[in-house]
């Protein structure tokens, strides 16, 4: 089996990331601003092992969380309605707007968007796109927020900095942060607000330690591990 190999610049990165050490959030932060050696602007990932099993439907994790500093990328939104709620969602500043067309669309394996959002009286068309949206996280669901009557405020939440979170099958979230370029203090806001809304959605089913490990990487970087008390502690700014 071939072994993972790694360029010199990120072994010279990996260098100055002390590999048994618990970082604090803002120290984690400030080292992972001076590991970058990209030539883009890498997008900040928290990742989270959580102590849960998602086979069981009383643990599954599922949220929203609401990033101040904005997600740093341009979020192309589609919304399936019908009627007046066509204008509205126009209005918000909705990318794709439509229907029957737009499922056809789907069906045949178009997915040029990055959130679907749907108002609930055309579910019943729009849920025969369940397998091919739901595997790759675009379904419209009503955990996520997306299936709502209220499109311009949700419009509005997506494009500003509205991350989706699920866990995956093996107890795993991948939450983007922002990108590198942001200042200390934007990520820190936004590690902040994906912190508090995790630990918000723990669940029911969920026994003993619910958050096991925080990491804190962006691409192409070495993974810091954080300190997972104080990372679990963090809190919104009001």
């Amino acid at each position: 089996m071939a072994t993972k190999t790694h360029g010199k610049k990120y072994l010279e990165a990996a260098k100055q990331v002390d590999s048994e050490k618990l970082y604090q959030p803002q120290e984690a932060v400030s080292l992972l601003k001076k590991l970058n050696y990209t030539k883009f602007d890498p997008t900040v990932e928290v990742h989270m092992k959580l102590g849960v099993d998602p086979r069981h439907a009383d643990q599954m994790v599922r949220g929203v969380a609401m990033l101040p500093a904005g997600t740093g990328k341009e979020v192309k939104v589609l919304v399936f309605t019908q009627g007046e709620k066509v204008a509205e969602a126009e209005a918000a500043g909705a990318d794709i707007v439509g229907l029957d067309d737009l499922i056809k669309q789907i069906e045949g394996d178009w997915l040029g968007f990055d959130v679907a959002i749907a108002t609930p009286d055309v579910m019943g068309k729009v849920g025969r796109l369940g397998r091919k949206l739901g595997p790759r996280g675009l379904m419209p669901s009503p955990k996520a927020g997306t299936i709502t009557f209220d499109l311009a405020k949700t419009i509005r939440d997506v494009k500003a900095g509205r991350v989706e979170f699920k866990v995956d099958r093996t107890a795993l979230l991948h939450i983007p942060a922002g990108k590198l370029s942001f200042s200390e203090e934007a990520l820190m806001q936004n590690i902040s607000s994906i912190m508090d809304a995790v630990v918000r959605s723990r669940p029911s089913g969920a026994k003993g330690t619910y958050v096991k490990s925080v990491v804190l990487t962006s691409t192409m970087s070495p993974s810091i591990r954080l300190e997972v008390a104080s990372a679990t502690a963090l809190k919104p700014q009001a």
